[in-house]
């Protein structure tokens, strides 16, 4: 197989003439060479098709660059960045998660140094704050496209047609349950990592105490565990929000969730065809216990991040598209807010001077920007065997095959012996 990026020995781009002189030889105008780049991610329909729009404006923005794409949905990506990972062969320019810096760049030399190619991306469109989530050891590993927190939404209708205010704290929930259960009506919902993270939070605030040290190893002990254990369990036999295994996305639209925790960035994923159907879906509060503010314990993270390759052989031109994925106009357009509203300063300007600016996607970052008491999350969290870990715990209280206690002492040895071997 062809090394990715790959140059072609002869492609003519505009108009190449062949003609013949008066000695005999031929003539040749205009003859250029293409460079071709790689470049993959990961989203719905959507956002793939408005992404393969923009790669085809930047070829025709700049034709001596031809760019082959690679995109899947979430799952099938990540297992695939894997393997490319390990095996060199990722695209020059991808998109990735906040938390694989951790895992394929610790020392900061797994992707390509942005800095050293500041002469095609326009750095200054971001703060030094924002450009230290993608640093690993001082060296800038990726950009961030937009900030992502774990929002709450709520069917607004539904609540009404029972009389019922949005829900402020966990009590409020417990309450619209008992109102709701009747009709087989839940007024959370999530899938497992957020209600890990939903978790996560409330025990942090009922306890007083951080998930995590400083160093990002875990702060919480076992009997701490057991609280957010017990929470889970709490929270399912209230039927404020069911097991996580039976998840349904499409309950949103039949209105069997009257509410839903999903990041900033899936706000339109997950309610959007809702709120098509004619009900009003808003923004919530963040959830609180007595004695906390709105936005303690909860977290906020890059939605996605770009990079490129340390092995690309074409750092100049990958950085071309880098930039305009992340600060041209025709990319701000195309992308509007559906992952949230871009960090690009020109970007931003591009929607503000298009009016696009709205809608439910815009108003969950709104509030998340507006929250200052957030604070960055760690990649520990979202590793997906320990929320695995936390669900199987759970379930072993649900179905009795363990007490709380025994329960939440394997999950302490999963969590603490995953950090130990990172």
């Amino acid at each position: 197989m062809m090394r990715k990026g790959r140059r072609l020995l002869a492609v003519l781009t505009g108009c190449c003439l062949l003609c013949t002189g008066c000695s005999g030889q031929p003539v040749v105008t205009n003859l250029r060479e293409r460079v071709e780049i790689t470049f993959s991610w990961w989203g719905n329909d959507a956002r793939t098709d408005y992404t393969v729009a923009a790669v085809d404006k930047f070829e025709e923005l700049h034709p001596d660059i031809k760019v082959n794409i690679s995109y899947s949905e979430w799952s099938g990506y990540e297992a695939r960045s894997r393997v490319q990972m390990v095996s060199d062969t990722e695209a020059d320019v991808m998109q990735i998660n906040f938390g694989w810096l951790s895992e394929y760049s610790p020392d900061g030399t797994g992707y390509y140094d942005l800095e050293s190619v500041s002469e095609y991306v326009d750095l200054s469109n971001f703060s030094p704050e924002m450009l230290e989530y993608g640093r690993k050891n001082g060296i800038l590993n990726a950009i961030p496209i937009a900030m992502n927190a774990e929002t709450v939404y709520y069917n607004k209708t539904i609540y009404d047609r029972y009389g019922l205010e949005l829900p402020k704290t966990w009590d409020d929930l417990v309450e619209a349950a008992k109102v709701m259960q009747k009709d087989g009506i839940y007024p959370m919902s999530g899938v497992e990592k957020s209600i890990w993270l939903y978790t996560i939070t409330y025990a942090e605030q009922v306890l007083g105490k951080d998930f995590l040290r400083e160093d990002g190893t875990l702060n919480f002990t076992a009997e701490d565990l057991e609280v957010m254990i017990g929470f889970y369990k709490d929270m399912v036999d209230a039927k404020v929000f069911p097991q996580t295994e039976y998840y349904d996305r499409l309950n949103i639209d039949k209105g069997i969730y009257a509410g839903g925790i999903a990041w900033v960035s899936d706000a339109k994923n997950y309610f959007g065809a809702a709120a098509e159907a004619g009900n009003e879906i808003v923004v919530g509060d963040y959830t609180v216990t007595e004695g906390c503010e709105p936005g303690d314990s909860w977290y906020a993270k890059p939605a996605t991040m770009y990079a490129i390759s340390k092995n690309t052989e074409h750092p100049k031109e990958a950085a071309m598209l880098l930039d305009f994925l992340l600060n041209s106009s025709e990319m701000a357009v195309l992308q509007g807010v559906e992952k949230g509203i871009p960090l690009s300063t020109a970007a931003r300007e591009t929607l503000e001077k298009e009016d696009m600016l709205t809608g439910l996607q815009f108003e969950a970052s709104k509030k998340m920007e507006m929250n200052t008491r957030m604070s960055q999350m760690s990649p520990f969290v979202e590793n997906e065997s320990l929320i695995d870990s936390f669900t199987e715990a759970c379930n072993l209280v649900l179905f009795e095959k363990a007490d709380s206690r025994e329960a939440a002492q394997q999950l302490y040895e999963a969590l603490t012996g995953y950090s130990a071997s990172e």
